[in-house]
């Protein structure tokens, strides 16, 4: 483990995705594209995940695209091959990594990758995670009167591990996905849970203003 609290760099399989992955943040899959068949058959007789990351320009099929650097390890929980080598995944985020340095992608994209540190959400932070779970409910709610799609209602029941209620608010919270992305990418979780809130509060402010008709 490195002095800011990260770990050695190993090589991993990655899918760049439209979406972020978060940590605890189910995944489902569809594997089609050959380079990612061939990262299935890599990752059955291994370890079962790979490295999600956003795609930063370009396209989730045919490659060539851009990517963002920081991501989150997926770990297969359930897969099942149909014909001609497709799979359906189901997938779940688990540890934050930050992409050193992207390999050929013949047969398939891969990275040298460092996990993050963990640094979970702790009961330290319980205040702070009240005040951004008043806010992502307010904006979930002012987004429903507008009828536009949610992540969540703004009645989701909060995991009642308070790590996982942490992420569980970035993932529910209306934002953009380059936010979500600095989100992920913040190792503090009381800065995290801090940002979080006002990101969440400047959607509100805005969905407020068009739910009013300015």
């Amino acid at each position: 483990m490195s002095d800011d609290g990260s770990t050695d760099s190993s090589t991993m399989p990655m899918f760049p995705l439209g979406t972020v992955l978060l940590p605890y943040v189910v995944l489902p899959l569809r594997i089609f594209e050959p380079r990612y068949q061939a990262m299935m058959a890599h990752c059955m007789e291994g370890a079962r995940e790979f490295g999600v990351v956003l795609i930063e320009r370009g396209y989730e099929v045919g490659g060539g695209e851009d990517r963002f650097g920081v991501g989150t390890v997926a770990r297969i929980v359930e897969a099942v091959e149909a014909p001609g080598g497709r799979w359906r995944l189901l997938t779940v985020g688990t540890r934050r990594i930050r992409v050193e340095s992207w390999l050929e992608d013949d047969p398939y994209p891969r990275a040298t990758v460092h996990e993050l540190p963990s640094n979970p959400t702790a009961e330290e932070h319980r205040p702070a995670l009240e005040a951004a779970e008043k806010v992502v409910r307010r904006a979930l709610a002012l987004k429903a009167e507008l009828a536009e799609p949610v992540a969540a209602p703004s009645t989701f029941e909060l995991a009642e591990d308070i790590d996982v209620a942490g992420w569980q608010l970035v993932a529910y919270a209306p934002l953009a996905q380059v936010d979500q992305l600095e989100l992920l990418a913040e190792d503090d979780p009381a800065a995290r849970l801090e940002r979080l809130t006002g990101l969440a509060d400047d959607a509100a402010s805005v969905l407020a203003y068009r739910l009013s008709g300015g």
